[in-house]
């Protein structure tokens, strides 16, 4: 097999990728291929991912429980430590229960293609992440797409599927990850309640962010016991790695049985879940990180539109800045780091063609002086490219 000429025409289009190594623990600072950056692309949102606490819960884990788990949770792979985390994040997200599963990407492909099928239909926001696309395919349910946090579209869609399937599903991220914006979650439940539907939230970059808890966008509207799934990940603001699907106890229950990402994974290592349990715990003691991250990053934004820059609206620690053509944004993205700043270019097919854009992403370690140092290197590039 030859993919030679595939790979050219990517590479003309400017939509060629290659892996970048990291030298260095994710932090403020890393090191890239040798070289020392300001990193501004993590989602490591609460600066947990290289915390010496994380680091000794997860020695204490591997001293007490090995470095695998030895099978799925099914067969050998389920420890207290599992359990105790599951218990957790249960009370975290204030449902009756909780399941882990390996990564967010398992997690939504075990929860749609489970909880929907065949008779089925599945509301998808147009800007939904690959992962709830991809279990929306292999659930067999059909599928809609409406326009992006429109609640009227939504409705009207809802209307039309009255009495034609057995259940209906919305699906929708929390917060979306290339924009940063924030689901209109009040209205979605809403509609979900008039017209009979269930409402899956995809609360990956929201969870430890968003919520007076930093549970997430059901926290942060206050609206709990009125979203059926909520999916999490440990893996970005928590610092540690896999995700989780919290709902009722019949709803987990139900995965358990069904969900083959879950039945057919060896279970997660006991360094992971340690690291997860202590991340967890910091995230209910220290709630100033979530509130300087989300602080910094709405100086950062306001500095970068007064400098003219299209900045997308947000409220949330993602900042996308439109460069526009996919070539422009990683000349643009290249023009960073040559400044020390860390930011490759997010292009097709993650976001739309003519909407290539650098993703800013802050961390409760990033200071006032970085965002100078940001915005300085954004200036410099664009002043460049305009030569």
């Amino acid at each position: 097999m030859d993919f030679n000429q595939e790979l050219q025409e990517l590479r003309a289009q400017g939509l060629h990728r290659r892996l970048r190594r990291m030298d260095s623990a994710s932090s403020r600072m890393v090191t890239v291929e040798g070289r020392p950056l300001l990193m501004c692309a993590s989602n490591n949102y609460l600066g947990l991912a290289d915390d010496p606490r994380l680091t000794r819960a997860a020695q204490e884990a591997v001293a007490e429980f090995g470095t695998g788990s030895s099978g799925s949770r099914l067969t050998t792979g389920n420890t207290q430590l599992h359990e105790k985390l599951e218990r957790e994040l249960a009370a975290f997200k204030d449902t009756e229960a909780a399941l882990l599963f390996n990564t967010g990407y398992m997690a939504n492909l075990a929860a749609l293609s489970a909880l929907t099928g065949t008779g089925d239909l599945i509301l998808s926001d147009r800007l939904n992440h690959a992962s709830l696309i991809d279990g929306a395919r292999l659930s067999r349910a059909e599928v809609q797409v409406y326009a992006h946090c429109d609640l009227a579209d939504l409705a009207q869609k809802l209307a039309g599927a009255q009495g034609k399937y057995r259940r209906i599903l919305i699906a929708t991220d929390g917060v979306f990850s290339m924009d940063g914006d924030i689901v209109p979650l009040p209205g979605i439940c809403g509609l979900a309640d008039a017209y009979g539907a269930d409402v899956l939230v995809d609360d990956a970059h929201a969870t430890g962010v968003l919520g007076a808890n930093g549970a997430g966008t059901v926290d942060h509207f206050g609206l709990q016991g009125r979203v059926a799934v909520q999916m999490g990940t440990l893996s970005k603001a928590l610092g540690a790695e896999g995700g989780y699907i919290a709902g009722s106890r019949s709803l987990i229950d139900f995965l358990i049985n069904r969900a083959r990402p879950f039945i057919f994974s060896t279970a997660q290592s006991p360094a992971v879940v340690g690291a997860a349990r202590k991340a967890l715990e910091l995230v209910h003691a220290e709630p100033q990180r979530r509130q300087h991250v989300r602080q910094l990053a709405d100086h950062l934004r306001e500095k970068l539109a007064e400098a003219g820059f299209c900045v997308l609206p947000s409220e949330t620690p993602i900042l996308g800045v439109v460069i526009g053509a996919a070539e422009e944004a990683v000349q643009f993205a290249e023009l960073l780091e040559a400044a020390g700043i860390f930011a490759p270019a997010i292009r097709p097919p993650t976001v739309p063609p003519g909407t290539s854009r650098i993703r800013l992403t802050l961390t409760a370690l990033h200071t006032e002086a970085d965002c100078a140092a940001i915005l300085t290197a954004f200036q410099a590039a664009r002043a460049s490219l305009e030569q």
